[in-house]
């Protein structure tokens, strides 16, 4: 696969080529409109990389393509390649040791999100209208608040994962990036096509819990305060419900109660009940991983980069710890979050914790902002909920 094919791609294709649409008559609703590919989708003849050279070389050509590929192919896109990503997508920092790390247009000295790098990039350096990507543990939501671009992570179960590499099929999802909400709403109108007699709800109530916000720990930043006045303006008061959820969590998920108490402040940076869900999320992503890829790895001893290397390891090397209790976490807690928003309202929380960190950051530093962050992505991921970053 070609690196660097052309000057100012931002480094964030692996390969360049095109994938038209079909002739039509009629005028398509993606008319006009070109997108990348994150290499972890199936295109029929061509070698899926999972974003490793020896994942690559190992494997053969796709027999068949992406379903969602080819619905947007459908609805007149035109296709102009695929984009580096992490690793067996497993990180969210967007640094890929062998294919190189795309540049984050928004802040070229710092990483730009993982593990759909290159697509986020894309779109945010204007190279493509908008970019398919995928998101288990914040793949999409991330790369799309570092680089400043719209960016879905759908529903779970609602958008096909068919011939898409699985990471973790329990949290694994199809998303997608577009930099103006017009695109970004003609490319949902397509691969989330509403049923005729589906009316749309206004909300009623926003929840926007405090302790979420206490998490981007920046006494400057006002954000928090902001979205209450702006809502409260435009719905009233009455809208806002500022409870915190972590305490909301920890009085109705009662399973939660058998792992709090493990977790000390030093351990958990930011909200405990919180840490809890992202704990559970990540043993129950590390089973699923090592069931899927953990032959492989053992098998072909691939070359993986400083971070991915330790973190597959782990994961194929862990023990799987009480299944029974995870899961029957993941269920309350979906149903406690069901119960809190119900039809009609609209869960308000940062997407990450603070400006993308800088790149190569020092290890500690890192690891303390990826504790804080999962505790806000696994919100949406154990829930199996969407969630949507607007920029």
């Amino acid at each position: 696969m070609a690196m660097g094919l052309e000057a100012g791609d931002y480094g964030a294709f692996m390969e360049k080529f095109e994938l038209l649409p079909p002739q039509s008559q009629q005028q398509l609703p993606l008319h006009g409109l070109t997108f990348a590919i994150k290499d972890i989708f199936d295109i029929s003849g061509r070698v899926t990389g999972f974003g490793n050279p020896d994942w690559a070389r190992t494997h053969a050509p796709a027999a068949a393509t992406s379903p969602v590929v080819l619905a947007t192919l459908a609805a007149g896109a035109t296709s102009v390649g695929k984009t580096v990503m992490d690793e067996m997508a497993y990180s969210i920092n967007g640094e890929n040791a062998h294919y190189g790390t795309p540049t984050n247009p928004c802040a070229p000295d710092r990483v730009p999100g993982g593990s759909s790098s290159g697509s986020a990039v894309a779109v945010g350096a204007k190279l493509v209208d908008f970019a398919l990507g995928t998101d288990t543990g914040g793949s999409v939501r991330v790369p799309a608040a570092y680089c400043g671009i719209f960016g879905l992570r759908p529903s779970h179960g609602l958008v096909s994962t068919e011939n898409v590499i699985p990471m973790s099929q329990m949290f694994d999802t199809v998303g997608w990036f577009a930099r103006d909400l017009s695109t970004f709403s003609r490319v949902s109108n397509v691969l989330l096509p509403l049923p005729a007699d589906n009316i749309i709800k206004q909300p009623t109530q926003f929840s926007i819990p405090k302790d979420c916000f206490e998490i981007l720990g920046s006494l400057k930043d006002k954000t928090y305060q902001i979205l209450n006045a702006s809502v409260a303006k435009r719905f009233g008061s009455d809208a806002v419900d500022n409870r915190n959820l972590g305490e909301f969590v920890s009085d109705n998920v009662p399973t939660i109660g058998k792992f709090i108490s493990n977790f000390s402040k030093s351990e958990a940076p930011s909200i405990p009940a919180l840490s809890v869900i992202s704990y559970v999320m990540r043993c129950l992503q590390r089973s699923e991983f090592k069931a899927n890829h953990a032959e492989w790895v053992n098998t072909v001893k691939p070359n993986l980069g400083p971070g991915i290397r330790e973190r597959v390891y782990e994961a194929i090397t862990s023990e799987d710890g009480p299944m029974e209790d995870f899961h029957a976490l993941r269920t309350e807690f979906k149903s406690a979050l069901s119960a809190l928003v119900k039809d009609d309202v609209i869960l308000v929380i940062p997407t990450v914790p603070g400006s993308p960190p800088k790149l190569r950051m020092e290890a500690a530093a890192l690891e303390n902002f990826r504790a804080r962050a999962f505790s806000l992505l696994s919100i949406a991921g154990l829930s199996g909920f969407c969630q949507v970053y607007v920029c």
